[in-house]
């Protein structure tokens, strides 16, 4: 049989499809296995949470199936399988770094620290974090906390913020740990502690799902300047950075995401119908029409 010349092997070469053969990391990972994992949360609300029908849903997820069709179609693939994986704020970073999770959808703050760990893709969210009180005890301003005891979630920028405002104030606040939005705000409705730090839209959304919202109010005094969140994936993997940043990008531009926004923040969402009656903010009208990844509460107008 005759042996291929030089000039036939580079012709082969070339003529088979250039992302084919350069496919690295978590593209490689996706277009080899069919599949792509998500990092969910189960009570996020209204950003990835289970709903009555046990789907996961939320204003991340909806972003985040977005990029999945800009990954399908940038991989040419017929079909790609959506797998699940429930993430907790303690062990989200490390499923990411593992590869357990290609992308997590949730309510997670890009901030200088993390992007050391991972990477974010545009911001599609601007919070405070600010404490929810019982209103009979009139806490309204950071320094009112002093002495008291007050709960955040294990592994949230939030926990560290309160920690950190505590040791500067000389504050001598009771620092409590729970494992989530859920328990941390029934720590407070149960009286075990006085206040919860969190993120000023979860705060709402637990408000507007407790049994008597008239009894809670959010604090005026925040512990930040409005912080971004993100979608987060891995960290060097530019490719794939790459395609996700390119559809978060596109959506974000469009009038679609004003229709994602409204459908999670100004309409009733399942499972008991709540609405959270939250406009979108100038400040996040303005990120949108400039997509960007950076970190710096300073630059969204904080």
């Amino acid at each position: 049989m005759r042996s291929l010349t030089t000039a036939a092997v580079l012709a082969i070469a070339f003529a088979m499809p250039a992302h084919a053969q350069e496919l690295t990391g978590t593209l490689k990972k996706i277009k080899e296995t069919g599949a792509i994992t998500l990092g969910v949360r189960d009570s996020a609300v209204p950003f990835s949470y289970i709903d009555e029908k046990q789907k996961t849903v939320g204003y991340a997820i909806d972003i985040c199936m977005k990029i999945v069709e800009e990954i399908k179609a940038e991989l040419k693939l017929d079909k790609l399988a959506v797998n699940e994986n429930l993430v907790t704020s303690s062990n989200r970073i490390p499923l990411m770094a593992n590869g357990t999770v290609d992308l997590e959808c949730g309510s997670t703050t890009n901030n200088a620290d993390r992007q050391k760990q991972v990477w974010f893709t545009n911001t599609h969210f601007l919070t405070a974090s600010r404490f929810v009180s019982k209103k009979a005890s009139k806490l309204d301003q950071v320094d009112d906390l002093k002495g008291k005891a007050v709960v955040s979630v294990s592994g949230t920028t939030n926990i560290t913020q309160l920690n950190k405002a505590n040791a500067a104030r000389s504050l001598g606040i009771n620092v409590m740990n729970a494992k989530d939005v859920p328990e941390a705000f029934l720590m407070v409705e149960t009286d075990r502690a006085e206040a919860f730090v969190m993120d000023d839209i979860q705060l709402a959304a637990m408000i507007a799902s407790s049994k008597d919202p008239s009894l809670y109010a959010i604090s005026t005094g925040a512990f930040s300047d409005p912080e971004p969140y993100g979608i987060m994936l891995r960290k060097d993997d530019a490719p794939f950075k790459a395609v996700v940043d390119r559809a978060t990008a596109k959506l974000y531009k469009s009038p679609e995401i004003e229709k994602i926004y409204n459908k999670w923040f100004m309409e009733p969402v399942p499972p008991r119908g709540l609405n959270f009656h939250v406009p979108m903010p100038a400040s996040m009208k303005k990120s949108f029409e400039h997509p960007s990844d950076n970190p710096d509460p300073a630059s969204y107008g904080g």
